[in-house]
């Protein structure tokens, strides 16, 4: 059993899950018998281990996915969804966050796009990606008010620093010319720069029409589509089969 001392220094190094560790290995005779570099490294493996977890605790908290809990191990392969099984485990290796690429959600309303794209998002997470989630419509409601208090800047800049952005239910009502203008900074600042999932209820070939202004569509489209993978959900609502957690 080591000394008080000793376990003192441990927790003023900021080391409580290997002390918390060694308490427990001293009480198991089996693993007391290891040789030391064996005991040693299941100390190392407890710190780390309780390391990772607050750090995943705390990226997903900055994250705000609307569904914090969705994995993409709970995802629901059924066969109506027609969901890509083997896309879904290449996403989830997270290269197409490393790469800067975007995925694209679509199906119609109660299909699970915003639990797919949190469980994407979260995979991220795990992964050691900054995330952060949004809502379209309270986006652009939150950048119209930065542009009237001066705080626009600051927050095109703080979309752009995350690794991962998920835009959740773009596409929703027509957009308004500022609205157009504020999507076209952010895909911007991201584009072959950062990763970004976004959802719709329409399929990415008719977002062109819906954003208006053949100018801007023409340059969103572009940085949307472009080196992007596509998920289309098909099958009933969730919503009414009560499925809404896969």
């Amino acid at each position: 059993m080591l000394s008080p001392p000793t376990m003192d220094k441990l927790h003023a190094l900021k080391l409580p899950a290997m002390a918390a560790a060694w308490t427990v290995q001293a009480q198991d005779a089996a693993v007391s018998a290891l040789p030391f570099e064996e005991r040693f490294g299941l100390l190392v493996e407890a710190e780390w281990l309780a390391r990772e977890n607050l750090r995943l605790a705390r990226t997903l908290k900055t994250a705000k996915l609307k569904l914090s809990q969705a994995c993409v191990e709970a995802i629901d392969y059924a066969a109506r969804r027609e969901l890509d099984r083997a896309l879904i485990r290449q996403l989830a290796t997270g290269h197409w966050v490393t790469a800067h690429q975007a995925i694209l959600i679509s199906g119609a309303t109660g299909t699970g796009k915003t639990y797919l794209a949190c469980a994407l998002a979260h995979q991220a997470c795990r992964q050691g990606a900054r995330a952060l989630y949004w809502r379209v419509p309270r986006l652009f409601q939150e950048l119209a008010l930065a542009r009237a208090d001066g705080t626009y800047t600051w927050l095109l800049r703080k979309l752009a620093r995350m690794d991962v952005l998920v835009l959740d239910d773009l596409a929703l009502v027509p957009l308004q010319e500022a609205e157009r203008r504020d999507l076209l900074e952010v895909l911007e600042d991201r584009y072959g720069t950062r990763a970004t999932i976004v959802t719709s209820q329409l399929a990415p070939s008719h977002w062109h029409e819906h954003v208006g202004d053949p100018t801007l569509a023409d340059a969103i489209c572009d940085r949307l589509l472009h080196n992007s993978h596509r998920l289309m959900l098909k099958g009933p609502s969730r919503r009414k089969e009560g499925k809404l957690d896969s």
